[in-house]
């Protein structure tokens, strides 16, 4: 029963979390400015290359106001689930004993590649891989470890040159594949089994 209860409780916090972030939708996407283009020129990106942004798809009978709209929508969803995402992991974390905050910087650094995954992994295709969504990333994983921004875009944009950090990033891209599925992180892909089994803490 007490289990029960727990899980209504979680429930009901994440839908009031929902609504919250969706009232607040325009003020932080008006705080979320574009990463800084410079800030990455020296990381290798997961291709071995700078990210760029993908070209969005060209909809000539769109109007323009409408497409804005349909942008602010989905970087919106997407922070949302993110946000849901992290807040559950970092729960997970605390309760078996790791407090993300308090971590060392290398498990800051794992955070950021973890939640890069997932981020990749709930958005669609076209706009994976680039400096907004590793901004977005950067962001929320600066509020839910400390770490600073620039130093979490680093992370993300040398993933191919640490096993581990590509590790961690492959574990976000499959548990939140699941997440997205079935509403829970499988435990081999959670934060906490990817963090503990890749830095010595």
């Amino acid at each position: 029963m007490m289990v029960n209860g727990l899980v209504v409780i979680t429930q009901v916090g994440l839908v009031i979390l929902m609504a919250l972030l969706g009232l607040r939708m325009f003020s932080l996407i008006r705080q979320e400015s574009t990463v800084q283009g410079g800030v990455i020129a020296n990381g290798g990106g997961i291709d071995g290359a700078r990210f760029t942004q993908s070209p969005a798809p060209e909809h000539p009978a769109r109007p323009k106001s409408e497409s804005t709209s349909v942008v602010s929508s989905d970087k919106t969803e997407l922070f949302t689930k993110l946000h849901i995402l992290a807040a559950l992991q970092e729960r997970d974390c605390r309760v078996k004993g790791l407090a993300l905050t308090e971590a060392p910087e290398v498990v800051h650094a794992y955070t950021a590649a973890w939640l890069y995954g997932a981020a990749c992994a709930l958005s669609p295709r076209a706009n994976r891989h680039n400096d907004a969504l590793a901004g977005l990333v950067a962001r929320i994983v600066h509020r839910k470890t400390g770490i600073r921004q620039p130093a979490a875009i680093q992370a993300i944009a040398t993933l191919t040159s640490s096993s581990e950090r590509l590790a961690c990033y492959r574990a976000g891209l499959e548990g939140a594949e699941f997440w997205a599925e079935h509403q829970f992180v499988p435990p081999a892909f959670s934060l906490y089994e990817v963090v503990t089994g890749n830095a010595f803490i």
